[in-house]
């Protein structure tokens, strides 16, 4: 073989080891937004039912413009609760509250932005107000 043609070979295997690993680097990018993605939509639909939970009659199993207790909410929110943290198929959650606010934390299943830990976000609920406030943490 020629040495132009051992050059050509070597410049390709360099090509494809470049765009294998740029491939994987996207790969594990999109993993960990679509996880992120997950457990912040997995969050809004737990907030509108702790606010449900919120704004229902005691007589009808709520709160009664209260929050009672993150067992309380747990348990009417579902999911798998078992009395201290909700679990989905895209993260783990933990209810706290304090007064008329709710705040939920998750954490998801794929390793974050900082390459160290896992993909976090932390969502406020007032209860009196209806608002809404999601922080993303990793």
């Amino acid at each position: 073989m020629g040495t132009q043609q051992i050059l050509l070979i070597v410049l390709s295997v360099i090509i494809v080891g470049i765009a294998v690993a740029v491939g994987i680097t996207m790969f594990n990018a999109q993993a960990t937004n679509s996880n992120r993605q997950a457990i912040v939509g997995d969050m809004n639909n737990q907030a509108s039912s702790a606010l449900a939970f919120y704004k229902t009659p005691l007589t009808h199993g709520g709160g009664a413009g209260s929050f009672i207790s993150a067992n309380a909410v747990g348990t009417w929110i579902g999911y798998d609760w078992d009395g201290t943290i909700l679990t989905t198929g895209n993260g783990t959650f933990t209810l706290a509250v304090a007064g008329d606010v709710l705040t939920i934390t998750g954490t998801g299943t794929e390793i974050g932005s900082n390459g160290s830990t896992n993909v976090q976000a932390t969502m406020t609920v007032t209860g009196a107000t209806s608002a809404i406030v999601t922080t993303v943490n990793n």
